[in-house]
């Protein structure tokens, strides 16, 4: 690990789920740390707690007990307002569902990020070009979603994630819908933006030979994160 500041860290992070008079611990002191460039993999059976803990450490779940920081910033010191500022400014997200919108091209779907950060609507679209490109989809820039195939539209999603420029991308089941050859594809889009831009990439996925291509894979059993040797 490198001795620089992390771009995440997680300590004894807890997070329990009241279900009547019971109480389901589904983390339970769980410690993690991202560096510049990382490439983490997280696996595990249905229903373990992998997406729960993606929205704790994203800012979008507030753990029952420890702490979460990105970029050196308590995610949960801040105020709500503070905290959606600081995961708009350092972590991109990308989702099984692509969640592009319909009625915009992927030019206009990527530079939307920028767009609504308020930059001039000129070097939005010029940043979103150069990102499709970068996963090869220079020739598709003004095609519609629904003019684009899944593994498409997955990639500008990617592309938009990326687009801030931001830490850490924090993927869940990202090649979910798609076939084997696609989800390959796009994987090595993600290891080769990881590698160009310094990205770090942490990825919830079912599908271990692609988990494998990551550089440390943890698998989530009993509320904890485990070393796995895929």
């Amino acid at each position: 690990m490198s001795d620089y500041q992390p771009v995440l860290e997680a300590t004894g992070v807890e997070k329990i789920y009241k279900q009547n008079v019971e109480h389901l611990t589904v983390l339970r002191g769980l410690d993690l740390r991202i560096d510049v460039a990382e490439q983490i993999a997280i696996i595990g059976s249905s229903g373990c707690g992998k997406s729960t803990l993606l929205h704790v450490l994203a800012g979008l779940d507030t753990p029952d007990a420890g702490a979460v920081s990105i970029d050196g910033q308590n995610l949960y010191q801040l105020s709500a307002a503070a905290r959606g500022f600081l995961r708009a400014e350092k972590l991109g997200f990308v989702y099984q569902f692509h969640h592009l919108l319909a009625e915009f091209t992927a030019v206009e779907n990527v530079a939307m990020p920028l767009l609504i950060a308020r930059k001039p609507a000129s070097q939005a679209r010029r940043a979103a070009a150069d990102l499709l490109t970068k996963v090869g989809l220079g020739d598709r820039l003004q095609h519609k979603p629904a003019e684009l195939s899944g593994g498409e539209r997955q990639r500008a999603a990617i592309a938009r994630a990326l687009i801030n420029r931001p830490k850490l991308v924090v993927a869940d089941e990202p090649t979910g819908n798609l076939d084997e050859e696609t989800a390959t594809y796009v994987y090595d889009q993600m290891l080769e933006l990881n590698r160009e831009l310094g990205t770090a990439f942490l990825i919830v996925t079912h599908d271990t030979r692609l988990a494998a291509r990551m550089r440390s894979v943890y698998r989530l059993r009993g509320g904890r994160l485990h070393p796995e040797t895929l």
